[in-house]
């Protein structure tokens, strides 16, 4: 496909549908659908469709599944459904048949700080894997996916890289802040609000007065947290529309884009632009890019290997690492800066982010993208406004270098990786103190039986080891509700939150689980952490390790049947993106060619 084709993409026309659009038309020679709507045999197919209301000229056209994760578990979701059905409506009007379907999700903030955390990264993969089987099962041409919790975003990205038909992703859009004593505030606030109750500088009453008021709407996290850090990437990679990822979930404004991306999954099945045309490595690198001057969440550079995965691109956490070191961290966002995506929002979005670092040259602007367009075609009209203190020009970042770091040493040989954006201090050496799961270590924090300047150490709660690599949030934010978060530093080898803030670093690799050397520390051994110098060390020799080793073992978990049983038996190391199957690397057809 080559970047001369261009879509007639204006939101504001799409909003009002032209004519015309009713009466396109659409051959289903090649498409997947053709196979259950063509021809005498397909006639008990057709039989279920006529059920549901269907005509025999929506039938004959090409069906676009919109798939959403919609659910009553959290806020992060709850609008996904309405945003669906203008959706809908959008595919209709440009000539196609929508079918609606939904797939799980597991909302962080409601999963955080419990067992439940486990089932967390496991659902990105299921969410993909329903997506896929739901498309391949009824043998639908496109697909519009709507997403709103953490691991969602990534879900439907990677499915719509392994099915590799037409596809559109659209971000459901942030929560709106809640105010409390006269300031905007956000989950973040009511986790650290815990440590702070834990310290006595917070009662009951008070700490009840603000869970109350803290998330006041429908929609994601607010800060650039995970949710809204792949929000940014579904932009920056090119699968959703230019300005979709802005607008706060309330807004009716997001209907629009809905409805636009609707008819732009219908330009892209008519042109046959398919989603692995749009990612490709560049690509990838733009929305690296983009996580780093925007100081996203480390979960990023955990999805963005298992998107390239899929699409059988090599591009791993060290890949990730070099574009965080070399981007500016330019957009002043929470946790670790004073604005949210509200703000962003307001200010212009995630597309001012990205006119400022192709700019500056830190963006491939030759990527093609679902307007049919390349980047720096739809960014071409875009000024970034000097007016404002949300996003700073390149030529005056808030850091030279990205927001977040990626370390290597003898403690993590695969990697590991901090979230800088915000912190004074980039080096720290102390004495580890041991946790074996979080719990303990929470515990331990809740009790204040622990020492300013060391390095607590949670192990165990990798990919395989967990299992599910859980987020850490509930411990990083009692610590800075104790206001002892820049005191002590913490790692391990799960994950933190995109609303973690401190010299917390995750990711480490490989995992205590297959006797990485995060499982081999022993409380006193020296830690340093130089996020300059990006490198992550025990002063413990190779020799001491390998003795170690040899004493070494494993641990066994509680989960030996069910979900996260299965998941533990194929998946891979943080360092790929913690993915499950062998990837496009392996396949021998792709299911958009069926």
């Amino acid at each position: 496909m080559t970047s001369d084709f261009h879509l007639q993409f204006s939101l504001h026309a799409l909003v009002a549908v032209p004519d015309k659009h009713m009466t396109k038309t659409y051959g289903k020679s090649r498409l997947p659908s053709r196979h259950v709507t063509e021809g005498p045999a397909r006639a008990p197919h057709r039989s279920y469709l006529y059920a549901m209301g269907l005509g025999e000229k929506e039938i004959n056209q090409p069906l676009v599944g919109v798939a959403t994760t919609w659910n009553e578990a959290a806020p992060c979701n709850i609008a996904l459904g309405r945003q669906a059905q203008v959706a809908k409506k959008g595919v209709h009007a440009a000539g196609g048949t929508p079918r609606e379907f939904t797939a799980i999700t597991v909302t962080d903030g409601i999963a955080m700080g419990h067992q439940g955390m486990k089932s967390s990264l496991v659902s990105r993969e299921v969410i993909a894997d329903s997506v896929e089987l739901t498309m391949r099962g009824h043998c639908y041409d496109a697909l519009v996916g709507l997403a709103g919790c953490d691991k969602s975003l990534p879900g439907l990205m990677m499915a719509m890289i392994r099915l590799n038909v037409p596809s559109v992703f659209m971000y459901g859009g942030s929560i709106l802040p809640g105010h409390f004593k006269g300031k905007d505030v956000t989950v973040q606030d009511v986790f650290e609000a815990v440590g702070q109750h834990s310290a006595g500088n917070m009662d009951d009453e008070e700490l009840k007065a603000l869970e109350q008021v803290a998330c006041p709407s429908s929609g994601s996290c607010g800060g650039q947290f995970t949710a809204n850090t792949m929000a940014c990437v579904s932009e920056a990679v090119g699968l959703a529309l230019p300005g979709s990822a802005g607008a706060p979930a309330p807004y009716d404004s997001r209907d629009a884009y809905a409805f636009a991306s609707g008819e732009a999954v219908m330009e892209l099945l008519k042109h046959k632009l398919r989603p692995r045309d749009i990612v490709t490595r560049k690509a990838l690198e733009n929305a690296a890019a983009v996580v780093a001057a925007t100081g996203g969440s480390t979960n990023g550079a955990l999805h963005l290997p298992a998107m390239a995965h899929e699409a059988g691109i090599a591009f791993d956490l060290h890949d990730v690492g070099e574009i965080f070191h070399k981007t500016p961290y330019i957009a002043d966002l929470k946790p670790g800066g004073n604005f949210i995506a509200k703000d962003l929002f307001h200010v212009g979005g995630i597309p001012i982010v990205m006119k400022a670092l192709l700019e500056g040259g830190y963006l491939h602007g030759d990527c093609l993208t679902v307007t049919g367009k390349t980047m720096e075609e739809n960014l071409r009209d875009i000024t970034f406004p000097t007016d404002q203190k949300v996003v700073y020009p390149v030529s005056n970042p808030i850091t030279k270098t990205g927001g977040v770091v990626t370390l290597k040493g003898n403690l993590a040989p695969e990697g590991a990786i901090v979230k800088v954006a915000g912190m004074k201090n980039l080096t720290f050496t102390g004495p580890a103190r041991v946790f074996e799961c979080e719990e303990d270590a929470f515990a331990a924090v809740e009790a204040r039986q622990y020492q300013e300047g060391e390095v607590l150490v949670i192990r165990n709660e990798g990919p395989c080891g967990g299992p599910g690599m859980r987020e850490m949030l509930a411990t990083t934010a009692a610590l800075y509700g104790q206001g002892t978060g820049d005191k002590v530093a913490l790692i391990t080898d799960g994950r933190f939150s995109g609303a973690t803030r401190g010299f917390c670093i995750g990711h480490v690799g490989p995992e205590a689980a297959i006797g990485g050397p995060i499982g081999l520390l022993q409380d006193g051994d020296m830690i340093t952490i130089d996020a300059e110098k990006r490198s992550i060390d025990v002063d413990l020799s190779p020799e001491e390790l390998m003795a170690r080793r040899d004493l070494w073992q494993p641990r066994t978990h509680d989960y030996q049947s069910g979900t996260l049983w299965k998941y533990a038996q194929t998946v891979g190391s943080a360092e790929k993106g913690a993915v499950t199957h062998p990837g496009a690397i392996a396949e021998t057809h792709t299911y958009a060619d069926i």
